[in-house]
């Protein structure tokens, strides 16, 4: 068998990283070849690397982010009640191995959609699948699954989430099939995996949001008692933009 045959076995075998690493070593002048030994590690590593890189790359594709956002770019400050250790706390994504809640606060323009899809996008990088959604699309998703039958089937692909995000809480109206829904992910994700939440509106006042008192006490023990509470405040970061 021949170098191509080789490399193309590999192809066909679906070790992408291993052939693409083979094929360069190859290439390489013959003196300069790894031994047979650290000639199998680099191939194994490379193959690694590459299932690991297209894993990230799925899972930014499949996680509908709002914001191509990182947390490098986040800005902090005393003024915006956010540190750096604060940030550097959520970088490693280890709330979500504790199966912790992360829950944002504060005006409008203040930041936290990009905080949040920043997370998300940490998450995915780190090899946590993740899922944004806007809370009109989330309830619209809701809705039409429930006319086409399909909730279940919406219900179990969600749960397949290490983390989900639910942006605009509060912005738009619940029903009654969406504040079940939300009960239901809330319920089964409760001490397994995590959820950010983002809204203007204070924590005081998402009871009086969610309307139906059962179902509010249900989903706020659920959602607030293992959270992590970022309020963001300060200028609006959309108004300090335009004044540059």
């Amino acid at each position: 068998m021949n170098n191509q045959q080789t490399a193309d076995l590999l192809d066909g075998l679906k070790l992408k990283g291993m052939s693409k690493a083979f094929t360069a070593m190859i290439q390489m002048p013959l003196q300069q070849r790894p031994g047979m030994e650290l000639a199998v590690a680099k191939l194994v590593d490379a193959e690694r690397l590459y299932r690991k890189n297209l894993k990230t790359e799925i899972y930014l594709k499949t996680s509908h982010l709002r914001y191509n956002a990182v947390l490098e770019d986040v800005m902090y400050s005393s003024e915006r009640n956010l540190s750096k250790d604060q940030l550097s706390e959520i970088s490693d994504c280890s709330f979500i191995q504790r199966a912790e809640n992360i829950l944002l606060t504060g005006l409008t323009g203040s930041g936290k959609s990009f905080l949040a899809c920043a997370i998300g996008r940490q998450a995915c990088m780190t090899g946590y699948r993740t899922e944004y959604f806007n809370m009109n699309k989330f309830i619209e998703k809701i809705a039409l699954s429930k006319i086409d039958g399909t909730f279940l089937k919406v219900i179990s692909r969600l749960d397949k989430n290490d983390l989900i995000i639910l942006d605009d809480f509060g912005l738009q109206p619940l029903d009654q099939n969406a504040r079940l829904a939300l009960l239901q992910i809330l319920e089964e994700r409760y001490e397994r995996k995590s959820i950010i939440i983002a809204s203007q509106l204070p924590i005081g006042k998402w009871y009086d949001y969610i309307g139906e008192p059962t179902l509010a006490d249900a989903i706020m023990d659920r959602l607030v008692n293992n959270a992590t509470h970022f309020e963001l405040k300060g200028e609006s970061l959309r108004k300090r933009n335009r004044k540059k």
